[in-house]
């Protein structure tokens, strides 16, 4: 009797195990990684024959990197630094939709897929030109 009933609970504490552990991983190819962040413009390019073609990007300013900054509150700033290394705010608003992100600035909205996103980086394929644009963390 108490075979039976050890053979019971494990046989129930294993299905238990397999339907939580296999349920979170459905989660229709999005990211689950926070996109909250700010991110230094790194990479930009484009796709050639399928395969990415990716430039490092020459920052104006040698001590400070352009960036993006995406908050909590959907406000989005961008950050743009001249040759004095003086900076220049941009702020406007995202809104994140499964894999794709807008970005409005001045009016004016965007949006990318977002081909990966990582405690790292960013990596965004707008959808109208198809350009590339990595941000690192």
């Amino acid at each position: 009797m108490k075979t039976r009933n050890f053979l019971y609970v494990l046989a129930l504490s294993f299905g238990l195990f397999a339907t939580t552990s296999c349920s979170n991983e459905d989660n229709d190819g999005e990211t689950i990684v926070p996109i909250q962040g700010k991110y230094e413009l790194s990479q930009t390019g484009i796709i050639v024959n399928g395969k990415e073609v990716l430039t490092d990007v020459e920052q104006d300013c040698a001590t400070e990197k352009d960036y993006l900054e995406l908050r909590l509150s959907n406000v989005a700033v961008m950050g743009d630094y001249n040759d004095n290394c003086d900076k220049t705010e941009t702020n406007g608003t995202y809104v994140r939709s499964h894999n794709d992100l807008t970005l409005t600035f001045d009016g004016v909205s965007t949006t990318s897929d977002i081909m990966n996103l990582t405690n790292k980086e960013l990596k965004l394929k707008e959808k109208v030109t198809g350009v590339i644009t990595v941000y690192k963390r």
